[in-house]
């Protein structure tokens, strides 16, 4: 097999055990309230200080990956995955599971972005959009079948199987890394960018109290205080970077179109729908009163439909092009979203069926051709800091979404005069109407 080769399913599984790790675990958060006792809020950061742990560790990655060479970076972070997702199965506490989940965030996240800007700095031009797909392919599969595949876990067992039933995959990437990976570096040794790394993590833990306070408005005042501050390390941020030679994060890099107009589709396409779909679970269980077996089942229809975009798109880009794809696939996913507004109780399974067709057909289109886009302008010696800035925005747009939609619904049961019904109803278009934002930029596209 050529080196290539194998690093690229390096970084495929381990980007598929990231995947499965923050959607398969989430079926298992009911089993876990019960066994802790815990509210709903308490329930939420179980997801979040994983995510935190992802975000924080992502810009400091490359730094990591350089200093230490690839090969002992993921052989240290692997291995400290490994320890800590069986110590969160084993966490015999609220706070011990915390930490160790946080632990688990910190220690997986450097697989992705130094893997990504390893396998594609060895893939170039159309291999490149092959390789794209292939990581798209995952990032849809995990999603669909996860919760499935937990489900059964939690019903066979119980909620600490989930984790445990990762650490075999993790075992085996850790072997792979051993065996096949060279050590070397991703880029230029620089001296490590220690005060931009302080102003990012505090920029990013203040967005992520940001995030998980939108879905509980009885505390807006607290709210406030971290929309204000995030805003304000932001700014503090770029005025530090502006001045300084190697920041932690190269923010000039938002200049190229391609790398920002990939962002916008990312937070208007996959990162709306993961706000969709939550509130989708919620409306099929609780109102039109569909089992948890049968709200699970439509996520198929999205995988199959994706799955087909994705292979259209690998055969195609070179061809259509990345605009035509662009305007195709997310005027697709808005009318599904749109189809999801009509549904009531005489007709709601048809309509659901539709919907999901259609969102995973655009979805899935878009969210490929996103990928195969944002990095392609990028040489060797920038791929990695642009690989950062990519990933960065992937779990910011899944955080977003989920934590917006939340909000809205909130407020709309809180304040408005409409049934249940009409509520979720009205969620759903403005969904729509979010998720086609990025058709009055795509003509700054060339074609």
């Amino acid at each position: 097999m050529q080196y290539r080769n194998k690093v690229a399913c390096i970084f495929l599984l381990g980007f598929f055990l990231d995947c499965i790790n923050i959607f398969m675990s989430a079926i298992a958060f009911p089993s876990i309230s019960a066994a802790f006792e815990l509210n709903r809020m308490q329930v939420a950061w179980i997801a979040n200080i994983y995510i935190l742990g992802l975000t924080l560790i992502i810009p400091l990655s490359i730094g990591l990956a350089n200093w230490l060479n690839v090969r002992r970076a993921l052989l240290y972070s692997i291995a400290l995955f490994t320890l800590s997702t069986f110590m969160v199965g084993a966490a015999d506490s609220y706070a011990s599971l915390l930490f160790w989940r946080f632990i688990q965030g910190l220690s997986g996240g450097l697989m992705i972005p130094v893997g990504q800007a390893l396998t594609f700095n060895l893939f170039q031009g159309q291999d490149r959009i092959k390789i794209s797909t292939l990581i798209m392919m995952i990032a849809l599969i995990a999603p669909a079948l996860s919760p499935m595949l937990g489900g059964w876990v939690v019903d066979l067992s119980a909620w600490r199987w989930i984790f445990y039933s990762h650490v075999p995959l993790a075992l085996i990437l850790l072997l792979l890394i051993c065996l096949w990976l060279k050590p070397q570096s991703l880029a230029e040794h620089t001296r490590p960018d220690y005060i931009g790394m302080l102003w990012v993590s505090a920029a990013l833990i203040a967005l992520l109290m940001s995030l998980s306070l939108l879905g509980e408005w009885q505390q807006l005042g607290l709210l406030l205080v971290f929309v204000l501050l995030t805003l304000g390390l932001i700014a503090g941020y770029c005025a530090y970077a502006r001045r300084t030679p190697h920041p932690v994060i190269e923010l000039q890099l938002l200049n190229n179109n391609k790398l920002n107009l990939s962002i916008l589709i990312y937070l208007a396409v996959p990162g709306v729908f993961t706000g969709v779909n939550l509130l989708a679970i919620f409306f099929m269980q609780d109102v039109l009163r569909f089992s948890a077996a049968q709200t699970g089942s439509f996520m198929l229809f999205y995988a199959l439909m994706a799955m087909c975009a994705m292979l259209l798109a690998k055969r195609y880009y070179s061809v259509i092009g990345a605009r035509k794809l662009f305007y195709l696939s997310v005027s697709l996913h808005s009318l599904g979203i749109l189809q999801l507004a009509w549904v009531d109780h005489s007709s709601a399974m048809t309509q659901i069926v539709i919907a999901y067709l259609c969102i995973g057909f655009g979805g899935g289109l878009a969210a490929n051709t996103a990928q195969a886009t944002a990095l392609l302008d990028f040489d060797a010696q920038s791929m990695p800091q642009a690989s950062v800035i990519w990933n960065i925005n992937r779990q910011i747009s899944f955080s977003l979404g989920a934590a917006f939609f939340l909000m809205l619904i909130n407020l709309l049961q809180q304040y408005t005069a409409l049934d249940i019904t009409q509520n979720y109803q009205l969620s759903f278009g403005i969904a729509a109407l979010l998720g086609a934002i990025p058709l009055f930029f795509l003509h700054r596209l060339k074609a």
